[in-house]
């Protein structure tokens, strides 16, 4: 069997640095006659850690080229030898050049001279090895997306809900995953003679569509999120006994931390009550805490929920007056 071809790839990039320098001459013709081999100069300007400067020769560089200016761009640093750069010198509203002589008749204007250098910087390159990568990229996973838009067409549908006034329509193997109540009246040995029809007593429609939508997408529905505050905090309540009551174990808690986050004065006893009689440890235990709190207990004691609290659970005070004595010894 012939080896596989094993595939390697490496990369050399370079390294480099931009700047731009203006460099303008005032006055310039005052500047001729300065002598073959004299010079203008700019101020010194860096790039990519280099000194930089501007010559202006007004009487060029040799004899015989009075009649030139030539241009240079000059290395300034010290103890450098070698940089590797490109250049673009030019005079404003003139062709780019390289070293250039410029006759100083078509130059100056205004008796001013404006050189302007583009400067590029080449540093070291630098050289690495690649591979091909064999990731395939994965999109996030829809497939709540799905049963959703299964749960709106009602396709494949094979039992229908009764709650109050509405109907709904749903899928029973997916209710059976999903809750083991549901699995136990719908395909289970107790299950009801006919069971294409269920009758869900003591239920709002909107909290079973509510409970329906949780059990096919996993979240709660995003038309919560524009319900007044007292009444989302309703609706929680409600799907908190639903979710008990079919045993939906991850919506129960996040009903659990919904109120447990939103707890105050006014509420915070009903909310105790509902946890105690939901068997809601981790919601019971934040109320209790909220209560024993030396700040509050005061102001809770006076509200009419706790008032009913000791009349029907007079076990859930004792733990929170319990608890506060514990804050008053530590």
């Amino acid at each position: 069997m012939e080896s596989a071809c094993k595939k390697t790839a490496s990369v050399c990039t370079s390294e480099t640095a931009r700047g731009t320098h203006v460099f303008a001459i005032e006055g310039y013709s005052l500047k001729n006659g300065m002598g073959v081999g004299k010079f203008l100069q700019s101020t010194t300007f860096t790039v990519g850690g280099y000194d930089w400067a501007i010559r202006v020769y007004p009487d060029g560089t040799v004899q015989h080229s009075e009649d030139s200016v030539v241009i240079y761009i000059m290395l300034v640093s010290q103890d450098v030898e070698e940089v590797r750069a490109l250049f673009d010198l030019r005079i404003v509203d003139r062709p780019s050049v390289h070293k250039s002589k410029l006759q100083n008749s078509t130059c100056i204007q205004d008796d001013r001279l404006l050189v302007t250098c583009d400067l590029l910087v080449i540093k070291e390159s630098k050289v690495y090895e690649t591979r091909e990568s064999s990731e395939i990229e994965v999109p996030p996973s829809n497939i709540t997306e799905h049963l959703g838009k299964l749960l709106e067409a009602k396709e494949e549908a094979d039992v229908t809900f009764r709650v109050g006034e509405e109907t709904f329509q749903a899928h029973k193997i997916l209710l059976a995953v999903r809750s083991p109540v549901f699995r136990a009246e719908l395909c289970g040995p107790m299950r009801e003679t006919s069971t294409r029809c269920v009758t869900i007593q003591d239920m709002q429609p909107a909290v079973f569509r509510a409970l329906l939508h949780f059990i096919y997408t996993d979240s709660l529905p995003d038309d919560m999120d524009a319900l007044e505050e007292g009444d989302k905090r309703e609706m929680v309540c409600h799907l908190l006994v639903a979710a008990d009551r079919y045993d939906v174990d991850r919506l129960k808690l996040i009903c659990q931390n919904i109120l447990g986050k939103n707890l105050d004065v006014e509420t915070v006893a009903t909310t105790l009550a509902l946890a105690d009689q939901h068997h809601c440890d981790r919601l019971k235990d934040a109320c209790i805490g909220f209560i024993a709190s030396s700040e509050k207990m005061d102001d809770v004691v006076a509200t009419e929920g706790l008032a009913n609290i000791k009349r029907s659970c007079p076990s859930v005070v004792i733990d929170a007056l319990e608890k506060r004595r514990k804050y008053a010894e530590a």
